[in-house]
């Protein structure tokens, strides 16, 4: 009589049927996520593709040119500072009859001040915007009777006109010989103001 062949006998190799079959799905879908590799020749990897260059090519947009495209739209990308270089004039004061003539000062300081604030009246709200642009008026027109390479600086005390007294004082660390100042005082029925321009010698 023949044997048969037992049904326990056939599971295993019907179990390897199954892995050899079924490996192949599981070796396509664990590499899903990467679209596989074309135009590779026979038993020879597929190249994998970098890091940066796979980024860019599945970005569509902006993102993958996003340097060209800040360019070709005019943006800057980078500018540099140019910065001026000057040659040393080894000039340790002012030269002959350049340095700051205080009484010159004096009177365009007086001048500005009378056309300025001549019908102004005092106001607590509006006293510091005044004082800041009368500041600014009075060193552009110091400015322009002011030889070069000398530094301005300007102050300015506004006040209330109340019959009170009021002394203003300044001290300063320069030159006596190339540096001075100038001062002026206007004063109306309302309000007071005492400006004083510094002249410093820029070496």
């Amino acid at each position: 009589m023949a044997k048969q062949p037992c049904p326990e006998m056939a599971l295993p190799a019907q179990a390897t049927a199954v892995d050899k079959t079924e490996a192949p799905l599981l070796r396509t879908t664990r590499h899903g996520s990467q679209p596989p590799a074309q135009g590779t020749e026979e038993g020879k990897p597929p190249l994998l593709h970098s890091r940066r260059s796979s980024i860019l090519s599945t970005h569509p947009g902006p993102l993958a040119s996003r340097r060209s495209s800040l360019g070709a739209s005019g943006l800057p990308l980078f500018q540099p500072i140019i910065k001026t270089r000057l040659e040393n004039t080894y000039r340790m004061g002012p030269d002959e009859g350049r340095k700051f003539n205080a009484g010159r000062v004096q009177r365009v300081l007086e001048g500005t001040l009378a056309s300025t604030l001549g019908a102004a009246v005092y106001s607590p709200q509006g006293s510091t915007l005044l004082a800041q642009s009368l500041a600014e008026l009075l060193r552009s027109h110091a400015k322009e009777v002011v030889p070069p390479r000398y530094k301005l600086v300007c102050q300015v005390v506004l006040g209330q006109q109340n019959q009170q007294s009021l002394l203003v004082a300044s001290r300063a660390l320069w030159d006596p010989e190339s540096d001075s100042f100038a001062s002026a005082t206007f004063s109306n029925s309302s309000l007071f103001a005492v400006a004083t321009v510094h002249g410093v010698y820029f070496e």
